[in-house]
């Protein structure tokens, strides 16, 4: 049996024997499920460069089905979940879609089929086998994780998922500890499973892995501290080692919210040799021979008062190579500060980013659920063949969630953002995205 499709073979054993189980109390009665409907419209004019697309536009409707069981009774209790997602291509063009690397079958919004074009529909199953002794949880199946060495990405139709095993136990007061093992990522425009790489992997049809192995500690020394620390290693590429603080101060006037972030990355297994990083295994950045050479320090200090939420940060990476994580060139999305609309991320070699955003709830007067960011952010000194280069980002949200019982569950969210570089490897653009969702919970 290959190794890889253990966790979705054994998940639908666990489906299989459900009906055994049917009359467990718990299993049924704690059991709830919601569908989610999400209609995206999508705009990206790139300003610079004359690779194609110049312009992408496309318009999509997705819709989710989230399945939660309960557990069964006794002091092993066992479950299963299950996520099916939808996605209909509303609107597109071989001219705002296109791929021009054919061997890659993930557009903007939509799959890629064989001749360039957004394909008009896509869909998957996952299925997620679940067992509960105490406080401590095992899943085995299809994850989406939410953690500082790997986050799932949700900026489009349908969000990315993982295939895998991750267990986590709170039997300890104020201590979460968790860890685990991803064989297989399904990305945010696609329906089936790949192995995972890094930037600067050879793309579509370069090296990947099968075993990104994750552990980590969240200890809260109070209700205002929390302390994490945790390690992923992408196995030939990567190991990553990262520490987090997050505090909450009242003050006599507001609160002031600081978050700290420290990641240490070095190159694991075959991208550690030259034969190996010459075979494929190696990292984005410059003049680091594909060697993966990285360290990002970093604040976010966020000052709130009336609504207003004011903030400031900093990010410094430091060594030869990009800022390395799992990213396949189809869709991800990482744990820092300037991980923010465009995709730039802000986390090449060298660079240093100022970042400054306001936030505002508009329930303060009068209008609960409605919100808005304002953000801006500017990078610098990124090493490049053409000497130091900058880049800066400016996005500006607005999101409504209808309130009372006749529209709940609707929100409306417009994303705006402007992205100006110097960096030859990245283009100029705006960008403009509608979100409209719903959310129906069915029991």
């Amino acid at each position: 049996m290959s190794r890889n499709r253990q966790p979705l073979i054994l998940g639908a054993f666990a489906l299989a024997a459900l009906p055994l189980a049917t009359q467990a109390a718990g299993l049924i009665e704690d059991a709830h499920a919601r569908l989610e409907a999400r209609n995206i419209y999508f705009n990206q004019d790139n300003r610079s460069g004359s690779a194609k697309p110049s312009k992408m536009e496309e318009w999509g409707q997705g819709f989710l089905f989230d399945f939660t069981s309960g557990y069964t009774e006794g002091t092993v209790g066992v479950g299963v979940d299950a996520l099916g997602m939808l996605g209909l291509r509303l609107d597109s063009g071989k001219g705002r879609h296109y791929n021009p690397e054919s061997t890659n079958r993930a557009g903007m919004v939509f799959p890629t089929d064989s001749d360039g074009r957004a394909v008009s529909e896509f869909s998957t199953l996952g299925v997620t086998a679940k067992v509960r002794v105490a406080k401590t949880e095992a899943r085995l199946g299809t994850l989406r994780p939410r953690m500082p060495v790997l986050v799932l990405n949700d900026g489009r139709l349908l969000p990315e998922t993982f295939e895998g095993l991750q267990v986590t136990s709170r039997d300890f007061d104020n201590l979460t500890l968790t860890g685990g093992q991803i064989q297989r990522v399904k990305s945010r425009n696609s329906s089936s499973n790949e192995g995972m790489a890094i930037a600067g992997a050879g793309g579509p049809v370069g090296k990947r892995s099968n075993e990104f192995n994750f552990a980590g500690i969240d200890y809260s020394l109070s209700k205002a501290l929390t302390l994490q620390y945790y390690y992923g290693e992408l196995k030939d590429f990567y190991r990553q080692h990262f520490v987090g603080l997050v505090h909450q101060y009242q003050l006599p006037v507001g609160s002031l919210k600081s978050d700290l972030r420290f990641f240490d990355s070095g190159a694991s297994g075959r991208s550690g040799s030259t034969e190996g990083r010459l075979a494929g295994y190696r990292s984005a950045g410059f003049n680091n021979d594909g060697k993966i050479d990285n360290r990002v320090l970093s604040g976010l200090f966020t000052y709130s008062l009336a609504g207003h939420g004011f903030g400031i940060g900093y990010q410094h990476m430091s060594g030869s190579s990009d800022f390395p994580f799992v990213n396949q060139g189809d869709g991800s999305a990482t744990y820092l500060i300037t991980d923010r609309q465009t995709g730039a991320r802000f986390q090449k070699a060298g660079e240093r980013t100022w970042v400054a955003q306001h936030t505002y709830d508009f329930a303060q007067v009068g209008i609960p659920g409605l919100t808005t960011l304002l953000a801006y952010q500017r990078g610098d000194h990124i090493k490049s063949a053409r000497g130091d280069a900058h880049e800066w980002e400016r996005n500006f949200w607005v999101n409504y969630a209808f309130q009372g019982e006749t529209l709940k569950g609707l929100g409306v969210s417009w994303r705006n953002a402007s992205l100006r570089s110097t960096y030859a490897a990245q283009r100029d653009l705006d960008e403009n995205r509608l979100y409209i969702t719903y959310t129906l919970p069915l029991f």
